[in-house]
């Protein structure tokens, strides 16, 4: 078997895996737009075949079209689809599969990506009581395990539109913009503290809170497509600082990018007002009429606040990362974890 990135002239043989499939909401339309946006590449997108043969697996994986390196793997397609398949057919799936990772996973090491690309699963709010999407999405669980992708994150996501209608804040917080990236360092390095948000607490154990704070402020100031000037803090009436929201978007949605209450501060209900300003200035400033937001599965308080918002459960995403802190090729020693961030 043969594992390869594809060149221009397998666009078409690649695009006819990407076929309907309730654990996979990637089809060839959407491949298409994505590859002619920079968000999907020849040199990103990967087949498994015999010579001579069509192409038997594909995996995709996507960035921004400012990355020089993919930033996760989007879709994972097998002609023995598990959704219909019978179980030999599911465990040739997932072993051909595991193996197109494997290798694109040392490609992307030698050309020194730090940390192997998280699979993000998109599947339907009830998947666990769909026997087809359960079948649909465990190979391709299985087939990420085998390639070292051995963390498992469930988040929901969540959608507003306008028929919920903006939230309204109690008014305890006003809220101003901010210039100073100085200043959203500091907060995000105090909100860290005590924090429920996986994600966030597993990346500041790995490199340190001050340096997960600024790297956080970067990516949403260099790698996220919403405006500097909607970033928002809080603060209360006596002036003091309470918390911030940061209002953005990706390449396809307005999104709520981050949002935090200072650990001084919570438990006085200020998330619901962070989360109703983020709204009205995703509404406001960017013309929003859907927006995404993700919470992880444990974070209740979190999921609470946007059930409280006229936000809705549209999905859940599961997140398979690598149990390590740095990228090695496979058969190398790892350690320490990587986990995702709300990045779609």
């Amino acid at each position: 078997m043969i594992y390869r990135p594809v060149t221009p002239s397998d666009l078409e043989r690649l695009r006819e895996l990407l076929v309907a499939d309730p654990a996979s909401p990637l089809t060839a339309r959407q491949f298409q737009i994505r590859f002619d946006n920079g968000e999907c590449r020849p040199e990103w997108s990967w087949i498994a075949e015999e010579p001579g043969e069509a192409p038997a697996a594909a995996a995709i994986w996507w960035g921004t079209p400012r990355d020089v390196l993919p930033a996760t793997l989007d879709g994972l397609f097998a002609t023995a689809q598990a959704g219909s398949a019978p179980a030999a057919d599911a465990e040739d799936s997932a072993r051909l599969a595991a193996g197109l990772l494997a290798a694109a996973h040392d490609a992307y090491a030698a050309a020194g990506l730090k940390h192997p690309p998280d699979f993000h699963m998109f599947l339907p709010p009830d998947w666990r009581d769909r026997p087809e999407v359960i079948k649909a999405a465990n190979w391709r669980l299985n087939a990420a395990r085998r390639a070292g992708l051995t963390e498992m994150l469930e988040r929901l996501r969540y959608e507003w539109t306008p028929a919920a209608r903006v939230p309204q804040s109690a008014g305890r917080l006003t809220f101003r913009p901010e210039a100073d990236d100085d200043v959203f360092v500091d907060l995000f390095d105090r909100t860290l503290s005590g924090t429920l948000d996986v994600t966030s607490r597993k990346e500041a154990e790995a490199s340190g809170a001050r340096a997960q704070a600024v790297s956080d402020v970067m990516f949403y100031r260099e790698r996220m497509n919403g405006q500097r000037s909607w970033w928002r803090v809080a603060e209360t009436s006596s002036g003091d600082l309470a918390g911030f929201g940061i209002p953005s978007r990706n390449t396809a949605v307005p999104v709520v990018g981050y949002l935090g209450v200072l650990p001084e501060h919570r438990g006085h209900g200020y998330v619901d007002e962070i989360l109703a300003e983020v709204t009205r200035v995703l509404v406001a400033e960017a013309g929003a009429t859907t927006i995404h937001a993700d919470t992880d599965l444990e974070n209740r308080p979190m999921a609470a606040a946007f059930d409280r918002a006229g936000y809705r459960i549209a999905g859940r995403r599961l997140v398979l990362s690598a149990a390590r802190t740095t990228f090695l090729p496979s058969g190398s020693a790892r350690s320490g974890t990587r986990s995702c961030r709300r990045r779609r």
